[in-house]
């Protein structure tokens, strides 16, 4: 139940700051666009743009605005779950971070997170203690199919128990030794014995079948992870060479050297790789986050 809880919490919370770094993205574009659209308004002032460039620049800016506002719109929704999930009143103000990055060191070998999870994870444990109850019950019921030994034992000092005192300083100890034999039962102790074993058999399969599952589970989600690894590093080298396009294409335009469409073209790439950035980051955030749901080693020491 813990797991559940905290995957849907953590699951909110990542939702949240992608949401919120969109429109931080997209609020950015939007002053991108303005500015072009006032550089682009000067430039036609003094003749050196014609009214197209400005038409189009503003075309591009309302784009933009519009982009924008419905970023707003998921973000405040993304809030909305995550204090729902908390369990926090709506009317509470949450300052959430910049959108985390990431390190290699996050994801461990594949070998670790196994021997983890066959050591720790709360559904194996739950399976071998079961495994291993059942196991007891067999020696449990055998036994209660053998001779049994009792024996018993007392002192009386001046007398014996429920009778008056004696006149006479004695003592008396005594003791004796049941020992009981079963002979026959109707075979009902060997159909318990073997429900029992039956039972243990049982309870080995399923122990075997749980690990198999949760085993498959964290090594698809450890492959999700390295994959969501090599596009974050993609999605870095894809927002440099952009931010750089857009540079030059700004440049080449206040020299009269390219037109409206190459700049806003280069705006409109930028917008599209911090995107593709922030989902990348966001991707990774989930499958580091269904990594350790898989490998159900969820805790606070865990999440970075």
């Amino acid at each position: 139940v813990l797991q559940k809880v905290m995957i849907l919490t953590i699951q909110a919370y990542f939702d949240a700051i992608t949401n919120k770094a969109l429109y931080e993205a997209r609020r950015q574009v939007t002053d991108l666009a303005e500015k072009t659209l006032n550089a682009t308004s000067r430039r036609e002032m003094k003749g050196a743009a014609a009214l197209n460039d400005s038409l189009q620049a503003s075309s591009a800016l309302a784009k933009a605005g519009l982009n924008q506002s419905r970023s707003g719109g998921d973000y405040q929704k993304a809030l909305g779950v995550l204090k729902n999930t908390m369990g926090i009143p709506a009317s509470t103000q949450i300052n959430l971070p910049i959108i985390e990055g990431y390190r290699k060191t996050d994801i461990k070998d594949l070998r670790d997170w196994l021997a983890e999870a066959e050591e720790s994870h709360p559904a194996i444990k739950q399976a071998r203690a079961k495994w291993l109850s059942d196991k007891a019950k067999i020696t449990a019921t055998r036994s209660e199919g053998l001779p049994t030994l009792d024996g018993t034992a007392y002192v009386a000092r001046n007398g014996y128990p429920n009778q008056g005192l004696s006149y006479v300083n004695q003592t008396v100890v005594a003791g004796g030794v049941a020992i009981n034999f079963p002979i026959f039962d109707g075979f009902d102790r060997t159909y318990k014995v073997r429900g029992a074993e039956a039972q243990a058999e049982l309870s080995e399969a399923q122990l075997q079948d749980t690990t198999n599952q949760i085993m498959t589970d964290i090594i698809r989600a450890h492959a999700d992870a390295v994959t969501s690894l090599g596009t974050l590093s993609y999605s870095e080298r894809l927002i440099n060479t952009a931010s750089d396009a857009m540079q030059s294409s700004r440049r080449r335009y206040y020299q009269n050297v390219a037109d409206i469409l190459e700049l806003l073209n280069a705006e409109s790439a930028l917008a599209d790789a911090q995107q593709e950035r922030i989902k990348a980051i966001a991707d990774y955030q989930a499958a580091k986050l269904k990594l350790l749901g898989s490998a159900g080693v969820l805790g606070r020491l865990g999440i970075r």
